[in-house]
């Protein structure tokens, strides 16, 4: 199992992913968060095709469908961070934190 933690930025919603695949192509996701519309997401998007996640492009992908529909905005980093486990989860990449870095100068 791969695990995935969120810090969010500003809005201070962190959020857990947990993603398992017994088969190395279908994902199987389970998320905790203290934000609402993550928690809604986490209702619909239960597990998908790890290739179609993780090859196919940004519009396709159906963390970002199930983020649009539970009204996530543009800049949540939680359907990419989803994805990231997906690609790990499924053998499909090696397992590396992700980090954005803001200044404002």
């Amino acid at each position: 199992m791969v695990e995935v933690k969120v810090n969010p930025g500003i809005c201070g919603l962190n959020s857990n992913i947990k993603v398992e695949s017994n088969d190395m192509q279908n994902a199987v996701i389970h998320i905790e968060s203290e934000c609402g519309k993550i928690k809604k997401m986490s209702q619909k998007l239960k597990e998908v095709d790890g290739f179609k996640e993780c090859f196919g492009a940004v519009g396709d992908c159906e963390c970002f469908k199930v983020g649009v529909e539970c009204g996530l905005h543009a800049a949540c980093p939680v359907p990419t961070a989803i994805i990231k486990g997906i690609e790990v989860a499924c053998g499909l990449a090696l397992p590396k934190d992700v980090d954005i870095k803001i200044e404002n100068n």
